[in-house]
C-alpha cells in the first residue's frame, strides 16, 4: 500500500502522515514513511530525537551511484531504504530533502537519485509506504504516479485551502493518479465537513476534529478516541475506496 499526502503549507498534511503511521504501526503493519516536503518536520512529529540527515546531502554517495557527467538515469536504490532509514515504534523513517523544480536544476544527479528512489518506493516496496509532499507534487512523475494506491490531500474549512486542493487535484489526475480523496481537518463544527464537500469535486473520506493538544504537542502521546477512530477509518478508506469518477473541466 502507497498513500501520498499533500495539501497546503499548515494544513496539517505532516501531522496527518505522523498519525497514520503510528496507527498502522499499531495494527502490525510494516511502516516506511518518506519525508519529501523542502521543510522536513517529519521526524520531530513523530518523536525522533536524533537529527536525520537528509539523502540529497549524500553527495559522494550519489556521484558514485548516478555519476557527474554521464549521468546514470536509472541507479541503484534498492539498498538506501533499509540502510539509511531511522526506526522508531516500528516505523522506519527517511529524510528525502527537496527536489528542485525546473529552473532549478531539474536534471541534476540529486534529483535522478531522488526521483528513482521514489520510483522504487512507489513500484517495488511491499510495505505501507507513507510519502509527505509538498503541495506541487513534483517529486511524484509520471512513471511513479499509478503506482500510488492513494493520494489525500488534506484541507482545512478555508478559501485558501480548498482552492489548492483543487490545485493538487488536477495536477495529480495529469499525472495520472487515479485515487485522490480530501481529508478534512482542524473540524470545529460537523456542518464544516458538508461545506468542504460542496466545494471540492472529489470525496472526502475522513475528517479530524480541531484538537488543542494536537495542535500544540503534535499526535505524540496522543489519547483521543475520535481522531483515532478517524485515522483508522482514513487508513481503511485508502485502500479499499474506489476510485472516484474525475471530471476535469
Amino acid at each position: 500500500m502507497k498513500i501520498a499526502i499533500s495539501g497546503k503549507g499548515g494544513a496539517g498534511k505532516t501531522t496527518l502522515t505522523a498519525l497514520l503511521a503510528k496507527a498502522a504501526a499499531a495494527q502490525g503493519k510494516r511502516v516506511l514513511a518518506v519525508d519529501a516536503d523542502p521543510n522536513p518536520t517529519l521526524a520531530a512529529t513523530l518523536g525522533f530525537s536524533q537529527e536525520i540527515q537528509p539523502l540529497i546531502e549524500l553527495k559522494e554517495l550519489i556521484e558514485e551511484r548516478v555519476g557527474s557527467g554521464f549521468m546514470k538515469l536509472n541507479p541503484k536504490v534498492d539498498d538506501i531504504p533499509d540502510e539509511f532509514a531511522a526506526e522508531k515504534d516500528g516505523i522506519k523513517l527517511i529524510v528525502m530533502g527537496p527536489i528542485r523544480q525546473g529552473g532549478g536544476g531539474c536534471a541534476c544527479p540529486q534529483n535522478t537519485f531522488l526521483k528513482s528512489l521514489i520510483q522504487h518506493l512507489v513500484l517495488e516496496r511491499n510495505e505501507l509506504v507513507l510519502l509527505d509532499f509538498e503541495a506541487g507534487l513534483e517529486p511524484l512523475g509520471r512513471a511513479t504516479a499509478q503506482g500510488v494506491d492513494a493520494l489525500l490531500i488534506v484541507v482545512e474549512p478555508d478559501g485558501i485551502s480548498l482552492l489548492t486542493a483543487e490545485r493538487i487535484y488536477r495536477l495529480a489526475r495529469e499525472i495520472g493518479v487515479e485515487k485522490i480523496f480530501a481529508v478534512a481537518n482542524k473540524i470545529g463544527d460537523p456542518t464544516e465537513v458538508h461545506t468542504i464537500q460542496e466545494r471540492l469535486t472529489f470525496p472526502v473520506i475522513g475528517a479530524i476534529p480541531y484538537s488543542e493538544r494536537l495542535r500544540r504537542h503534535g499526535p505524540l502521546g496522543l489519547s483521543d478516541h475520535v481522531i483515532e477512530h478517524e485515522i483508522k477509518t482514513i487508513l481503511e478508506r485508502s485502500e479499499t475506496e474506489r476510485p472516484p469518477s474525475h471530471t476535469l473541466a
